[in-house]
């Protein structure tokens, strides 16, 4: 063996020891990193499950005080909670003695039909809500062209008759822009002094003595009753088209029989005169001698949606005032 292939070998033999030590060495370390790193991993997420930062800190007890709030505003809530519902119960007990019924609810009938219209609606499908949209649509097309109709026959009506429409009852007697004077309506109400449901066959406004009262018409004085009768000091008028409108329970008539008035003439002044409980004006119309509503003849002076809350306050009334 040459010198050469010696050293080759004797190389070889030194180099595979150092070879074998480095792989270990290497190994080991990657080791190391691993246990450490573990470690490290292992101990921030003790960390954070244990402990907050700061910012995280911060966060978390961002909502305590309106947590406790939140607390205070339940309690505050359940205790008027409590009181409307006693209030309520209270009503229900005064209109029990007082009328032997309870309040009537005006949103009782109308929330359980939306309730059931929002259920139905669940239950349907697109395509099936898209269909019966158009139908609707359709629908209300079709009444459109009818309403365009009648429409325009009772503008031809009403072109008819010229000034004889200023002959039917179409205004409120008194001034009442708030709506807040009418107590009482049309139909069987509780009588004040004979405590028995009975058919009151106006519409009773609340005023003090000596407010003015108006015609709600043009027409003819037909009579002018005194204290004597039960409804006192009473103005009808005539308004020579079948109508005829009567004001009861009056301090003082400013008119005679015969007068002929127009439409918002002071005829009278408010009173308390005859069978009366306190001072009102008992309002009547009569077409062809048949007493009829007379909240259906204030179409003058209310708009669509000030005539649905006059038949509202009108149906709430549970006594009458004569």
């Amino acid at each position: 063996m040459s010198k050469k292939e010696i050293n080759k070998t004797g190389a070889s033999q030194r180099n595979i020891p150092v070879r074998k030590f480095g792989r270990h060495n290497v190994s080991r370390f990657i080791t190391k990193v691993l246990t450490w790193g573990g470690a490290a991993l292992i101990y921030f997420i003790i960390f954070a499950l244990l402990f907050d930062t700061p910012a995280e800190y911060q966060l978390r007890h961002s909502t305590d005080k309106m947590a406790a709030e939140y607390e205070v505003l339940l309690a505050r809530y359940d205790t008027l909670k409590n009181v409307v519902e006693n209030a309520i119960e209270r009503d229900k007990n005064i209109f029990n003695i007082l009328f032997e019924s309870n309040p009537y609810n005006f949103n009782s009938d109308y929330e359980l039909e939306r309730v059931a219209l929002h259920e139905e609606l669940l239950e349907k499908s697109n395509n099936q809500m898209k269909r019966e949209l158009s139908t609707a649509v359709a629908n209300l097309e079709q009444r459109f062209e009818q309403f365009e109709q009648s429409y325009d026959t009772l503008q031809q009506r009403l072109e008819e008759l010229g000034s004889k429409r200023n002959n039917i009852p179409s205004i409120q007697p008194v001034i009442n822009h708030q709506l807040s004077l009418l107590t009482a309506g049309y139909g069987m109400l509780m009588h004040p002094f004979y405590r028995t449901l009975q058919s009151h066959q106006g519409i009773d406004y609340t005023l003090s003595e000596g407010e003015r009262i108006f015609a709600t018409a043009d027409g003819v004085v037909k009579d002018v009753l005194g204290k004597t009768s039960t409804s006192g000091i009473t103005v009808v008028i005539d308004h020579q088209n079948g109508y005829t409108t009567s004001y009861s329970h009056l301090q003082k008539a400013k008119v005679r029989r015969h007068q002929r008035v127009k439409r918002g003439d002071i005829i009278a002044l408010s009173g308390n005169s005859g069978l009366s409980l306190s001072p009102h004006l008992h309002y009547e119309v009569r077409y062809e001698g048949m007493r009829v509503d007379p909240i259906h003849y204030l179409f003058m002076e209310l708009t669509p949606d000030e005539y649905h809350k006059v038949v509202r306050i009108a149906q709430s009334g549970m006594q009458s005032f004569d």
